[in-house]
């Protein structure tokens, strides 16, 4: 299978969508538009991902490409290649299909708890998961739910946590990616950032990590096997 991958910020983790592409063998396209401004084009590729970054999805003026990937996410969609938005490519495919950017209204940091929704039970991708769980969240905006999705999950902060639109369409407000080296690679890497969202981060993260990274993990890696098997 042929995957083709965008990254919207310079340190992008692939974590356990990696792991789970990797596994099954699949061919990775990257892209990088932030830096070149390139975006995968329809043919030649099986399926299409969109991991997150630290813009908002409606900064265009900053990240002119911006509108065209949103477009580009729903033409994948529409011709049933499967699609999947992490964070601000939740943010990005909820744009595409009409959806509202609400911006700096809902921050949400480390490991907290997400709640399916009885639609979630019949899910491919979310429906063999717990009723509820901890997997890590990095982020200040939501969505509206555009018309049509399967709303899947929710958490106390974010009405909006999961969706899915058509057969193979998904959006996780939630980072499911990522795992614990993930995160510590992020507390290293962004302190101060870190630290911003959860004063005390860095001396609290250890013992997060082992009390709840390690079902979090587990988590994440079937969330990403269950997307890969629709591809």
């Amino acid at each position: 299978m042929r995957v083709a991958i965008v990254e919207n910020t310079a340190i992008t983790h692939h974590g356990q969508v990696g792991v789970a592409l990797h596994e099954a063998g699949a061919r990775i396209g990257l892209y990088r538009p932030f830096a070149d401004g390139r975006l995968p084009e329809l043919a030649g590729y099986d399926a299409l991902v969109v991991f997150g970054g630290e813009q908002t999805a409606c900064d265009d003026a900053a990240y002119p490409y911006l509108p065209v990937l949103a477009q580009r996410m729903r033409a994948f969609s529409a011709a049933d290649r499967a699609v999947l938005g992490i964070c601000l490519g939740s943010q990005i495919l909820a744009r595409g299909f009409g959806g509202r950017n609400i911006l700096g209204a809902t921050p949400e940091f480390g490991w907290c708890e997400v709640a399916l929704t009885a639609a979630a039970a019949d899910d491919p991708v979310l429906g063999a998961l717990p009723p509820a769980f901890a997997v890590f969240q990095w982020h200040s905006d939501t969505f509206t739910l555009p018309d049509g999705a399967v709303h899947l999950g929710r958490s106390g902060a974010v009405a909006h946590q999961a969706f899915r639109l058509g057969r193979a369409t998904w959006g996780t407000q939630f980072h499911f990616e990522a795992n614990r080296r993930v995160v510590a690679d992020w507390t290293r890497e962004f302190p101060d950032l870190t630290e911003a969202m959860q004063p005390g981060w860095a001396a609290a993260h250890p013992g997060l990590a082992e009390r709840l990274g390690v079902e979090a993990d587990r988590i994440g890696l079937e969330i990403a096997r269950g997307f890969v098997a629709q591809i």
